[in-house]
C-alpha cells in the first residue's frame, strides 16, 4: 500500500496516546479459566439488537473504504454476509447504500449517519436508508471538528488522492494499487460530493458541530427503527443516550482518532453496563485486534464489539478474501479461548472469569 493510505488506516490523532492506551487496557487483563469442563461444543453466537450473529461483533463503519481496497465496502459487505456478522455502511462510504444492497442482496444493512450542517440534505439520507430497508442507525457524536491526524497531515493525504509529483513517485513503488485506483470507478463518496483536502477538513466543512440533545430527539422522532448512539465516552452521556430513546450506546473513542488522550472505552464498559438498564445494549470498540480481546468485553459485559482497524488490514491485504480471513481468525480465537476459560457459551462469561 502507498504509504499515506496505510498511515491514513494505522495511525490516530496527535501523539497518539489514545489508540495505544486503548490496546494496553486489553492487555492489562488476565483469564482465570476453569478446567475440568465438557467443552466439546461451544456457541459463538450473540443475538445483537434483536438479530442474531455468529461471532459477537460488528464489522463497523469506516469512510473511504475503496482508498484500502478497490473492491471496498462491496467486498466487506460480502465477507460479513458470508460470515453471519453485522457490517455498518459509513455516510462516508464510497459505495451507496442502494449499490450495495443491489451488490449484495442478502446484506442486512445497518448504517451510519453523520449530521449535516444541511439538514434538508439529512433528511434525504434518512429517507434513502429507510427505503434500502435498514432498520438500524448508528448515529456517530464524536465529531464535532475533525481530530488532529498528523501522519495525514504529513503525507499530504487529499481524498480522493490526488497526481502531484509525490504520487507520481510513489506509482513507482505501489503499481498495482495505483492500477486499480486509476482502472476502476472513481473514488468519491457515495453520498455527497464534497471532497477535496485532508479528512479532517472534510469533517469540519460538512458536518455538524452544534450537535445537541435536541437533534437527536428529533432523529429519534424521524427513525421508526433501532437507533445506536456511537462516540459516547462517559458514564453521564451513556445514561442521556438511553434517556433519549437509543437502543443502543457504543463506547467508542473514534479508534483514538478524535480526542487523543481519551479514556479507552473498555475502562467505561462495567460501570455503563452496571447504570443502563438490561433493555439498552453496550458495545465497545477501539484498540481490539484478536479474538481474546472480544471475550474480555464481553466478560465485561459487552454485548457485542465493533472491529474498524482489524477487517481494514485484511481488506489491504487481499480484497473479500482478506476480510473472509481476519473473520476467521477471530472465529478461532474466539472458540479456541472460550474451551480453554472453560465456558461454552458466551452468556457464561462475567468478570469472575478476569484477573487484572
Amino acid at each position: 500500500m502507498p504509504r499515506a493510505v496505510f498511515d491514513y488506516v494505522d495511525g490516530a490523532a496527535g501523539e497518539e496516546t489514545g489508540l495505544s492506551l486503548s490496546r494496553a487496557a486489553y492487555r492489562s487483563y488476565s483469564f482465570v479459566p476453569r478446567v475440568m469442563r465438557d467443552v466439546r461444543d461451544v456457541d459463538t453466537s450473540r443475538t445483537m439488537l434483536g438479530k442474531r450473529s455468529a461471532l459477537p461483533i460488528v464489522l463497523g463503519p469506516t469512510g473511504f473504504t475503496r482508498m484500502m481496497h478497490h473492491a471496498g465496502e462491496t467486498a466487506v459487505a460480502h465477507a460479513a454476509t458470508d460470515a453471519s456478522v453485522p457490517y455498518v455502511l459509513s455516510t462516508l462510504g464510497t459505495t451507496s447504500i442502494e449499490e450495495l444492497r443491489s451488490r449484495v442482496p442478502h446484506w442486512d444493512p445497518w448504517f451510519q449517519l453523520y449530521l449535516w450542517k444541511d439538514r434538508g440534505a439529512s433528511h434525504e439520507l434518512l429517507a434513502r436508508v429507510r427505503e434500502s430497508g435498514c432498520d438500524v442507525l448508528v448515529l456517530t457524536v464524536d465529531t464535532p471538528v475533525g481530530g488532529l491526524r498528523l501522519r495525514d497531515e504529513r503525507n499530504g493525504l487529499s481524498i480522493p488522492p490526488k497526481l502531484t509529483p509525490a504520487t507520481l513517485m510513489d506509482m513507482a513503488k505501489y503499481p498495482r494499487w495505483w492500477s486499480n485506483l486509476l482502472t476502476t470507478e472513481p473514488l468519491e463518496f457515495a453520498t455527497f460530493r464534497d471532497s477535496g483536502g485532508t479528512v479532517a477538513d472534510l469533517v469540519d466543512r460538512v458536518f455538524e458541530p452544534s450537535i445537541t440533545t435536541d437533534d437527536v430527539e428529533w432523529l429519534r422522532g424521524e427513525w421508526p427503527g433501532r437507533l445506536v448512539i456511537k462516540g459516547i465516552q462517559s458514564l453521564e452521556d451513556a445514561v442521556l443516550a438511553r434517556d433519549l430513546g437509543a437502543d443502543a450506546v457504543l463506547l467508542s473513542n473514534h479508534g483514538g482518532r478524535q480526542v487523543e488522550r481519551g479514556l479507552p472505552p473498555i475502562e467505561l464498559l462495567p460501570g455503563v453496563v452496571e447504570a443502563l438498564d438490561a433493555k439498552t445494549e453496550v458495545f465497545v470498540d477501539g484498540g481490539v485486534l484478536s479474538g481474546a480481546d472480544v471475550l474480555i468485553a464481553v466478560a465485561l459485559g459487552a454485548t457485542g464489539v465493533w472491529l474498524g482497524r482489524a477487517y481494514l488490514y485484511g481488506l489491504m491485504a487481499g480484497g473479500q478474501a482478506g476480510v473472509e480471513r481476519v473473520l476467521s481468525i477471530f472465529a478461532k480465537e474466539i472458540s479456541t479461548n472460550m474451551r480453554l476459560i472453560g465456558v461454552t457459551s458466551l452468556d457464561q462469561l462475567d468478570g469472575t472469569y478476569l484477573s487484572r
